[in-house]
């Protein structure tokens, strides 16, 4: 039988200390160069290995951490290094670890042990570990998991060939760096709420319900989009414009118009000369409208009796942009751009910035779509097919007698795939419950919607049910069935429910043999839906999601518009995509001798010879340019609007590269930016004086240097030797004493302990599949994966068999009752 159940700083600073005793602790006893003896059975070598890691800890720590200081609360003048203490105290241990394999500690300037002997005690301890997590495995406490609303929409869309609008969801709170975290996916009667509005929209979209209100949809372009030339994904021989994608709930007339973009004042700018807009529907011309003319600008008198009345057609010049016609049910295309002619550019329209900049308040350049405007459904019908229907309606009753049967095979079908399981008798019978209700006075397709907005709003579709053994004792560990892994699988790789063929491999009992999820694993990374993947696992990791947000000063950064902040996020996104989908090592993210650019982008860089706003693959000849630390994505993102920034550059390389973040800075230290009179001062000058203070200066040591090998690149990733007309210095020290210049250098010592980026990526990745922050009973299964990636070279492949071929992938612990939490209902549907 199974059931389904829904599912301080000093203490930092001692771990963090007690790293550096046990580190410095190797170099006591072995000579330089010396490598560890293997581990032995015998009990007399493990008593050596105890006297010998405690000699080491003797004499590199316990000068502070002794009895009478008690530096950050910690004594070790007792401390027994044993594989029976490290088992005992495994959290502690595995900071130790990460102080170790990161050289962080001992501190700067203090004595330190050589390279072998900090890989001589790290492996020692590493081993230690993974034999006490082999003996009593724990994959981590269950957690209730809610669909994010990214999941959600693309639920819907594998469920229903829709592409639904779920902005109605509340946006997800974030933590451990992913929005897919069960601890902060929240339940609230206000979200609740809105899962039953959003429900109930869909299901009349999917059906095709003829009631259905008008509304106007407005989608308007960026404020910073230049529209001076063609536009990436824009028709040929057009320029500037928008492109909109736009699911027509029925068969019905809709009005489409046109606005284009005002002055301050409010007259539509650039219009000075005639221009050609152009509107098309699924690429068919619907509309071509002449909009300019010399005397656009000409102030008309408007009454005669008070001369002083006037107004021109540059305030309503565009009012006759709109077109009302009839359009079929389903997704279609619209695109407004102006036709294109390059060569009637004036010398006073060419600018010499990339950005199409015109004052607020001037009439000057040309004229640019402001947004497009979807009003609608006027005289509405029920479609006769779009594709949502053809995916429901999989049967049509013939006769009164058959509607029953028929509505019973669509909602099976449906509630399959949506629960991502077979049905039990009860849940059919509900949701024949409500189709019967909807049936009564609608008919039986009034009677399939609703029916299909109780699915759409249940906690079976919303929250990832796990079935729980009931022969099992509280806290035991045990696999997770078939039908969890392949939701566990689908929402890992493509953020969405299984598909037919997942299904029902899960259904036969077949998931869970290696072959066979390695097969599936391979399958999906295949599939089109792993894009999800780029989207949403590299777009939290890689901060991409953090570039809409991003506004750098245009008097600083003159060239920088939404084309540009499209482009870059494009070029990680493409890399990243190549990564995975050619099956690359992972190390190729920092080594890679190859991007993605087009031409406005190549542009930025400095790049020749790259035209036209198709992305493709180029070669990168300049070293500081190559993988993602020459991206100017990520090097936007971490500096502020008008400059770089060392220390946030610095802490992303910590927290995403090397699994080492500084702990949050005291709350009565100012900002850099407040931290006294800076006048004069070069950012690195500052941040020395920044760090005068005792608070700042333990994490600043570790987060500044990285920065300081960024400082190459500006605040919007351009390659610059200098500013405000001083040399750029991007030499410093790591904590481990590498010394280094300039980002070539700092990625090569990067590079020289592969295996912290390694399993920094893994436990980013398994923290983003198993939904939770990762725990120090975590660390023996990323290295695991990473050891076995090493012999497939780190390939993407490799981390992901890895992540879910492991125990926090593939295993949980059974809850006690009294902890089990109470069923989630949804009212009022």
């Amino acid at each position: 039988m199974t059931t389904r159940r829904h599912a301080g700083l000093v203490g930092a600073l001692a771990l963090a200390l007690a790293g550096s005793l046990l580190t410095g602790a190797a170099a006591a006893q072995a000579p330089a160069g010396a490598t560890a003896e293997p581990a032995s059975t015998d009990e007399a070598a493990k008593s050596n290995e105890s006297a010998e890691y405690g000699a080491l800890i003797g004499r590199y720590c316990v000068t502070c951490h002794n009895g009478r200081l008690r530096t950050a609360g910690l004594s070790l003048d007792d401390v027994e290094v044993s594989e029976a203490h490290v088992a005992a105290d495994a959290e502690l241990w595995e900071k130790v670890v990460q102080k170790l394999r990161s050289r962080t500690m001992p501190p700067p300037r203090r004595p330190r042990p050589d390279d072998d002997s900090y890989r001589a005690f790290a492996s020692w301890l590493e081993t230690s570990l993974d034999h006490a997590a082999d003996a009593a495995p724990n994959p981590g406490r269950p957690q209730l998991h809610r669909m994010n609303r990214a999941e959600y929409r693309n639920a819907v869309r594998d469920l229903l060939a829709l592409d639904a609008d779920v902005s109605a969801l509340p946006a997800d709170d974030s933590t451990f760096g992913f929005d897919n975290i069960a601890d902060a996916l929240g339940v609230s009667p206000l979200l609740l709420e809105s899962y039953v509005t959003t429900a109930r929209k869909i299901s009349r979209l999917a059906v095709g319900s003829p009631v259905i209100p008008t509304v106007t949809t407005t989608y308007k372009t960026p404020e910073d989009l230049t529209q001076d030339y063609h536009l990436r994904e824009l028709p040929l021989g057009t320029r500037g414009g928008i492109r909109v994608a736009e699911h027509f709930p029925v068969d019905a007339e809709y009005e489409i118009r046109v606005r284009l973009r005002r002055t301050a004042v409010g007259t539509i700018r650039g219009i000075g000369e005639e221009h050609h807009l152009e509107l098309t529907l699924d690429g068919e011309r619907i509309g071509l409208f002449p909009i300019g003319s010399e005397d656009a600008y000409t102030a008309l008198v408007v009454n005669e009796q008070n001369p002083g009345q006037t107004v021109s057609r540059a305030f309503t010049a565009d009012e006759g942009m709109r077109v009302r016609l009839p359009i079929p049910a389903g997704r279609h295309e619209i695109v407004a751009a102006f036709v294109g002619k390059p060569a009637a550019l004036s010398e006073e329209t060419r600018k010499p910035f990339l950005r199409s900049y015109v004052a607020s308040n001037s009439r000057r350049g040309l004229p640019d779509v402001d947004s497009v405007l979807i009003a609608g459904p006027f005289d509405p019908r029920r479609p006769d097919d779009t594709p949502s229907r053809q995916r429901i309606f999989t049967c049509r009753p013939e006769a009164l007698g058959d509607a029953a049967p028929c509505a019973r095979s669509i909602l099976s079908r449906l509630g399959r795939l949506a629960y991502r399981r077979p049905l039990e008798a009860p849940e059919i019978d509900r949701l024949l419950a409500f189709f019967e209700d909807g049936s009564r006075d609608g008919g039986f397709e009034s009677g399939i919607e609703l029916a299909l907005r109780f699915l759409l709003a249940s906690p079976q579709f919303i929250f990832r049910l796990e079935t729980e053994p009931d022969e099992l004792a509280a806290g035991a560990v045990y696999p997770v069935s078939d039908l969890d892994l392949a939701s566990r699988l689908s929402f890992f790789l493509w953020s969405s429910i299984p598909d037919e063929e997942l299904l029902a491999v899960a259904e036969r009992g077949e998931l869970g043999a290696p072959d066979e999820l390695r097969r599936q694993v391979r399958r999906m990374l295949a599939d089109p839906r792993a894009s999800a993947l780029v989207e949403n696992f590299a777009g939290q990791w890689l901060y991409l999601r953090n570039l809409a947000n991003t506004h750098p000063d245009p008097p600083t950064f003159p060239d920088f518009d939404d084309n540009l902040r499209r482009a870059l996020q494009r070029e990680t996104e493409l890399f990243f995509g190549s990564v995975m989908t050619e099956d690359r090592s992972i190390l190729e993210l920092l080594t890679a001798d190859y991007t993605f650019l087009n031409e406005r982008l190549a542009r930025h860089y400095g790049i020749p010879g790259i035209y036209g706003d198709r992305f493709r693959r180029v070669a990168v000849t300049e070293d500081a340019r190559r993988g993602i630390l020459g991206h100017g994505s990520l090097l936007t993102v971490t500096s502020y609007a008008t400059r770089t920034s060392p220390v946030l550059r610095g802490k992303w390389i910590l927290e995403n590269l090397l699994g080492s973040p500084p702990p949050p800075p005291p709350p009565d230290v100012p900002d850099l930016e407040d931290a006294g009179s800076a006048e004069g001062l070069s950012i690195r000058e500052r941040l020395e004086q920044h760090r005068a203070n005792p608070a700042c200066a333990a994490c600043h040591a570790r987060m500044d240097p990285y920065g300081f090998g960024l400082e190459n690149f500006d605040a919007i990733g351009r390659w610059r030797s200098s500013s405000g007309g001083e040399p750029i210095d991007a030499s410093d020290v790591l904590p481990d004493g590498t010394a280094f210049n300039g980002p070539s250098e700092l990625r090569e010592a990067i590079l020289r302990r592969p295996g912290s980026f390694v399993e920094t990526f893994t436990r980013k990745l398994l923290t983003y599949a198993a939904g939770r922050g990762m725990e120090y009973y975590d660390a023996p299964a990323v290295r695991r994966i990473v050891r076995a990636a090493a012999e497939d070279d780190y390939r993407f492949s490799a981390l992901v068999d890895g992540v879910v071929t492991s125990d926090v992938f593939r295993k949980k612990v059974k809850r006690p009752a009294a902890d089990a939490p109470a069923e989630v209902a949804v009212a009022g549907q």
